[in-house]
C-alpha cells in the first residue's frame, strides 16, 4: 500500500497519478497537521494550568471543570456559520483568521484572575477556534476522492497525539522552568508561549494554502485536471448535495450521535490526563509530561495502523467498531484504578481507541456529503460532537466534587463509547463504507 497518498496497492492506478497525490499530500498535510495540533494544544494545555491554577487563583474543581467546558459551547454555536463562510470565502484567508485570533486569545489567558474571566475567554477562545477542524476536513474533500480519504484523513487527526505526545512534556517543562520568571506563574508563561506561535503559523497559512485546486499555481493544468475529475466523478455517488436534503436524513443524525461517544472520551483525556497521572503519585509537572507521552505516542501508531488497514480492506465499519471497544475497555480500566502500572495501561487503550476511531469517523460522512451539504453537514455533526468537549469535563468535575473521584464519571465514558460502537453496527449501512 502507498502509506502516503493513502491509496491501497491493489488498486490499479497509474503512477503519474500515485506521485501526484504524494506531492498533493506533502504540499498540503504538513500544514494542516501543524494546525490542528496547535489547536489542540491551545485548548487543552488547560489540563496542565489546572494543576497551579487552583491553587494560585482559588478556583473549585466545578470552576475549572465549567471553564475548561465552556470553551465548547462557543464552538459549537459556531462551527456550522464558520463552515459555510469558509465554503464561499476560501480555506487561505478564513483558516488564517481562525488561528490569529484564537492565539491571541490563548495568550492572553494568561492574565485571568477571577471565574468570571475564565469562564469569559474560554468561551471566546471557542468562538475563535471554531471551523478549524470541519473546515480542515471540508478542505481535504476538495483535493482527494474518498477512496483516499480513509488514511489522508487519519493522517490528519493524528495531529491530537501528536500534540499530547509533544504538548505534555513541553507545558510541564514550561511550568518548572518559567515560573517565577519575571514574576509571572509557570499557567501564565504556559499560554503565553504556546499561544503566540499560533499567531505566526496563522499568518504563514495565508500566504500558502490554496483554496482549490484551480488555484494551486505549483500544479500544471493536467495535474489540476486529473485532481479535478477525480473528486467531480467521487462526487457523483454522493447522496446530499443540499444543506436541507442532508438535514431531513436521520442518517445525518446517527452521525451526530456517533460523534458525541467518541467527543466525549477525548474530552475526558484531554483535560483529566494530567490529573489522572498525578493521582498515581507522580508530582513533578514536567515528569507528568513525559508519562503521558506513552498513551499518546501508542495512539499515533494506532491511528496509522488503523487507517491504513482500513483503506487496504476498503471497510470502515468493523475498524471503527475495533477501537471503540478499545477505548470502552481503557476507561473502565481507569476508573476501576490499581497500581500506577494499571492505570498507564488504561490510558494508553482509552488514547488508542478514541484517537482512532475518531480520524476513521471523518471517512463516513464524507462519504456522502458534497458541495454545501458537506460544509454545512460536517459542521452540524462537529458540531454535535463538540458539545461533548463541555459536557465532559464539567460532568467530570462535579462529580469529583461531590465524590472526591472521578471513576463514576469515566464509566459513563465508557458507556458512550460502547453507545458509539453499536450505533456503527446497526444505523450505518455498508455502502457508506464499503468503497
Amino acid at each position: 500500500m502507498n502509506s502516503v497518498a493513502g491509496v491501497p496497492a491493489s488498486n490499479p492506478i497509474s503512477s503519474t497519478e500515485a506521485a501526484l497525490y504524494r506531492r498533493v499530500t506533502w504540499r498540503i498535510l504538513p500544514v494542516l497537521l501543524v494546525c490542528y495540533m496547535l489547536a489542540y494544544l491551545d485548548r487543552s494545555n488547560i489540563g496542565f494550568a489546572r494543576l497551579q491554577m487552583l491553587s494560585d487563583l482559588g478556583f473549585s474543581e466545578s470552576v475549572y471543570g465549567f471553564g475548561a467546558g465552556v470553551f465548547f459551547l462557543g464552538y459549537a454555536l459556531c462551527e456550522v456559520p464558520s463552515n459555510f463562510i469558509m465554503h464561499r470565502f476560501g480555506a487561505r484567508r478564513w483558516i488564517s483568521r481562525i488561528m490569529i485570533t484564537w492565539g491571541t486569545l490563548c495568550a492572553l489567558m494568561m492574565f485571568v484572575s477571577t471565574p468570571t474571566m475564565f469562564y469569559g475567554f474560554r468561551l471566546l477562545l471557542g468562538v475563535a477556534e471554531a471551523g478549524l477542524l470541519p473546515g480542515a476536513i471540508l478542505y481535504l474533500t476538495y483535493w482527494y476522492p474518498a477512496r483516499r480519504r480513509g488514511q489522508i484523513i487519519a493522517s490528519f487527526m493524528a495531529a491530537v497525539p501528536f500534540a499530547g505526545a509533544m504538548g505534555g512534556p513541553l507545558s510541564g517543562y514550561i511550568m518548572r522552568q518559567m515560573s517565577g520568571v519575571n514574576g509571572w506563574t509557570g499557567w501564565q508563561w504556559l499560554f503565553l508561549l504556546e499561544g503566540l506561535p499560533t499567531v505566526v503559523i496563522g499568518l504563514f497559512v495565508f500566504f500558502y494554502l490554496d483554496d482549490h485546486v484551480r488555484d494551486a499555481k505549483w500544479l500544471s493544468a493536467s495535474e489540476k485536471t486529473i485532481l479535478a475529475e477525480n473528486v467531480t466523478e467521487d462526487g457523483k455517488t454522493a447522496s446530499h448535495t443540499s444543506m436541507w436534503s442532508a438535514v431531513r436524513d436521520m442518517q445525518l443524525w446517527t452521525f451526530c450521535a456517533i460523534y458525541f461517544g467518541i467527543l466525549l472520551g477525548l474530552a475526558a483525556l484531554s483535560f483529566w490526563l494530567p490529573a489522572i497521572i498525578s493521582s498515581i503519585g507522580v508530582k513533578d509537572n514536567f515528569h507528568i509530561g513525559l508519562l503521558s507521552m506513552i498513551p499518546y505516542g501508542t495512539s499515533i501508531v494506532g491511528m496509522v495502523l488503523f487507517g491504513r488497514r482500513a483503506d487496504a480492506r476498503q471497510e470502515r465499519r468493523w475498524h471503527m467498531v475495533s477501537p471503540l471497544v478499545i477505548g470502552a475497555a481503557g476507561f473502565s480500566i481507569i476508573a476501576l484504578g490499581g497500581n500506577a502500572t494499571f492505570v498507564m495501561v488504561g490510558l494508553t487503550m482509552a488514547a488508542v481507541g478514541v484517537t482512532s476511531s475518531m480520524g476513521l469517523f471523518w471517512a463516513l460522512p464524507t462519504a456522502v456529503l458534497r458541495g454545501t451539504a458537506a460544509a454545512g453537514g460536517i459542521g452540524l455533526i462537529s458540531s454535535a460532537g463538540i458539545v461533548a468537549g463541555f459536557v465532559s469535563p464539567y460532568m467530570i468535575g462535579t462529580i469529583k466534587g461531590l465524590t472526591h473521584s472521578i471513576a463514576p464519571a469515566l464509566f459513563v465514558h465508557s458507556f458512550f463509547l460502547l453507545l458509539s460502537a453499536v450505533l456503527v453496527i446497526t444505523r450505518v449501512p455498508a455502502r457508506l463504507v464499503n468503497k
